[in-house]
Order: C-alpha cells, then sequence, then structure tokens
C-alpha cells in the first residue's frame, strides 16, 4: 500500500518525537528529510528480481511439512531451516534444528539461478510448492537430468519446489560479520528493538548476548512496526555511508544531517528490505 507524503511525513515527525532527545538530537531539523531519504533510497535500490518472496499460503515450520502432507500438497509454503546436504546443483536437504531426529526435506531449486549456498551455520529460507517427490515427472517439467539413485529413498515423500530461496542468518551474526552477506539477499528474522522512523527500524538479536542491532530500512510500510514485535524481513544488505548515499542520490541533506547520521548508523549494514511479515519461528 503506497503512503502519501503527507501522511508519511506527520507519520515521521511524530515517531520521532517519541524518542529521547538525546539519542537523536537532530531528529526535528530532519525527520521530513530522513523519511524523504528512506523511501528514495529503497525506491533506487530495488530491483525486478525477488530471490526471498513473501509467503504465500503459508509461513510453516519443516516438521509441519512432514507431519501434515495431505494438507499442504499443492500449496505454497514458506519455511526457514538448516540446510543439510547438497545432492545435486538442483537440489538439497533441509532439517529443523528444534526438532531432534527431524526427517530432512528435499528441495527442489525451480527458480532458474543457481543458489550459492550460506556460510555454515546459518539457515535458508525457503518458498514453494508442497509436493510428493516424483523423480520423473519433475525431469519432465523443469528439464533436469537428475542421478536416480540418489533420489530412492525421496521417492512418494514431501519435496519443496522452490521459486525463491535465500540465505537467513541471524540479525547480530550480520552485524557481526557483515561483508560474507553484502550485495546478497537475505531472509532476516528479529525482535523490533527501535523504531527509527515510520519506515526505518533496527532488529535484535536474542540469541547474541551484546550483539549490535541490524538497521532496516522499509520503502511503504503497510503495517505499524512497534517496538518488541518480532518480524522476517526479506531484502538486500548493502553497507550505509551517509555521505556516500547523499552524494549518489543527490539528496540534498545538509551537513549537520549528515554528520548525525555518520555518528549513528556509519559503516554498520543496512537491509533495504522489500517485504515485511509475521514470524513463524517459535519463541
Amino acid at each position: 500500500m503506497k503512503t502519501n507524503s503527507s501522511y508519511s511525513q506527520t507519520r515521521d515527525v511524530n515517531l520521532f518525537r517519541s524518542h529521547s532527545s538525546s539519542r537523536y538530537s537532530w531528529r526535528t531539523k530532519g525527520a521530513i528529510g530522513l523519511s524523504l531519504f528512506l523511501t528514495l533510497l529503497v525506491s533506487a535500490c530495488e530491483t525486478p528480481e525477488r530471490q526471498a518472496a513473501v509467503p504465500g499460503a503459508g509461513n510453516v515450520q519443516t516438521e509441519d511439512v512432514v507431519n501434515n502432507t495431505a494438507q499442504l500438497v499443492g500449496q505454497t509454503v514458506t519455511v526457514r531451516s538448516e540446510p543439510i546436504q547438497k545432492i545435486s546443483p538442483y537440489t538439497f536437504t533441509i532439517a529443523d534444528q528444534q526438532f531432534f531426529g527431524s526427517e530432512p526435506i528435499l528441495v527442489v531449486n525451480a527458480t532458474g539461478q543457481v543458489f550459492e549456498f550460506p556460510p555454515d551455520g546459518t539457515d535458508v529460507q525457503v518458498t514453494g510448492e508442497v509436493r510428493q517427490f516424483v523423480l520423473v515427472d519433475l525431469e519432465r517439467e523443469y528439464g533436469f537430468d537428475l542421478q536416480d539413485d540418489l533420489y530412492v529413498q525421496y521417492a512418494d515423500r514431501p519435496a519443496l519446489i522452490a521459486q525463491s530461496m535465500a540465505p537467513a542468518p541471524e540479525p547480530g551474526t550480520i552485524t557481526e560479520e557483515p561483508t560474507q552477506f553484502y550485495n546478497r539477499r537475505l531472509a532476516v528474522t528479529g525482535q523490533v528493538s527501535d523504531v527509527v522512523a515510520a519506515n526505518a527500524f533496527t532488529l535484535n538479536d536474542e540469541e547474541l548476548f551484546g550483539g549490535q542491532d541490524l538497521l532496516v530500512l522499509y520503502p511503504s510500510p503497510d503495517k505499524l512496526v512497534e517496538q518488541d514485535q518480532t518480524f522476517a524481513v526479506t531484502g538486500q544488505l548493502r553497507q550505509f555511508v551517509a555521505a556516500d548515499i547523499n552524494r549518489e542520490y543527490e539528496l540534498g541533506w545538509e551537513p549537520g544531517v549528515i554528520e548525525e547520521l555518520e555518528v549513528t548508523f556509519a559503516d554498520r549494514p543496512v537491509l533495504i528490505a522489500d517485504t515485511l511479515y509475521p514470524s513463524a519461528i517459535p519463541e
């Protein structure tokens, strides 16, 4: 849902006024300018390709797919899980970390693009159709040439025919070592720690004590983001450098605004979000 400029600016000013003046001394002067910057920045950074799409029929656990296959066959679901084994350039398995002995699910990459596996210990988010795995049907439908003997154990078991995929690191993992994720589309789940503006907030990582929060810019908010809410966010990661962004997009920021932004977010990673939705990860 698009937000008209007057509505967006009013929300930004109100949200900025809710913060203590010691944290953002520049906000009264630059709140409207920051809102316009965020909208322009995300619009310029968006690309037609969306490797990490918003979920379709449901945002679920892989365990749900295993236990409720009959109800989910033919539906599009989104899961966030640990990659277990790469079988071929087109296929790999995933399983839930929190369920001991969880049965792995076969993922078939039908995106038409090569999926680069994330660093060890990083989950992946997969959105795709739940189907019973029938090798000959998939080979015929997608033009794959799969080695038959590698898939005997997966025959007639549930599989995800992936329409989109993305690495799904924790917010603290990203801020701790962002270079391994720069310029990649990511799927990140975390708790909102601070609302900076109507389309800017930070996510924290409860699993990494003392970890730095991740800045998220969201172009046209279609829901009110509040502190302590838990969201799944997809988008592209880049480095936040206020002066470079001001010059690149000709935003006309005054020197004082640039200085304050650099103090707060200098050289930190920022996730340019294209989707935002409630998380299915259990607390």
